[in-house]
């Protein structure tokens, strides 16, 4: 049996491979034997660190959304800094990098990966529910700040800016949109809740000498 050090190696590997199968070929090319094979490794291996072909594939989904928890963090840190809409669409580019987008097809393609991934997931696609709950932490955040309106609908807007945002990202044919248009998306679902700086509040009135 390998020490604990190389059974996280293999692991690694093994997730490298998956996605090098998912970028290249697609969902419906992601094999054990394909992941094994792209890993240079016996088909062995992979079995000997996961019940089964869904638990490794599960545990790639875990692997990503745990990411999207550290982006969740960094962009909650970066509220009443820069613009909202500006670090809204450099989250969502970060969110949907290639990997992210080629993983989601593959939770739609197997439905026992999406029963393996109820416990963490209860509702939703996994990714896609990770990334409205950060679009939601963040706004919720700018909203304590006062550079979003108090009435904003965040329940609403933080899955419709999820699900414009993949939209954008889906074709897995075509070059990812340009920054340009992510802003343009975000801006234009936020329109009407981002508040501008104005004039400072008056202060109360200086007492009038008698």
């Amino acid at each position: 049996m390998p020490t604990g050090v190389h059974i996280q190696d293999a692991r690694q590997q093994l997730f490298d491979a998956a996605e090098r199968v998912l970028l290249r070929d697609g969902p419906s090319a992601l094999t054990s034997r394909a992941v094994t094979t792209e890993a240079g490794c016996a088909k062995g291996v992979l079995h000997r660190h996961f019940a089964d072909f869904d638990a490794f594939l599960a545990a790639l989904v875990l692997a990503r959304t745990g990411e999207i928890e550290v982006q969740a963090t960094a962009l909650r840190d970066s509220a009443g800094t820069g613009t909202v809409t500006g670090n809204l669409a450099h989250a969502l580019t970060a969110l949907f990098g290639p990997v992210a987008v080629a993983i989601i097809p593959l939770l739609t393609f197997r439905d026992e990966l999406r029963s393996r991934l109820r416990s963490t997931s209860p509702t939703g696609v996994p990714i896609l529910s990770e990334g409205a709950a950060m679009a939601a932490s963040y706004l919720a955040a700018e909203r304590d700040l006062g550079r979003v309106t108090a009435d904003a609908d965040i329940g609403t807007l933080a899955p419709t800016l999820i699900g414009a945002g993949h939209l954008l990202y889906a074709d897995r044919s075509t070059a990812p949109p340009e920054a340009g248009a992510v802003h343009r998306m975000v801006t234009t679902v936020l329109a009407g809740v981002i508040r501008t700086a104005g004039p400072p509040e008056p202060g109360p009135a200086a007492p009038v000498s008698p």
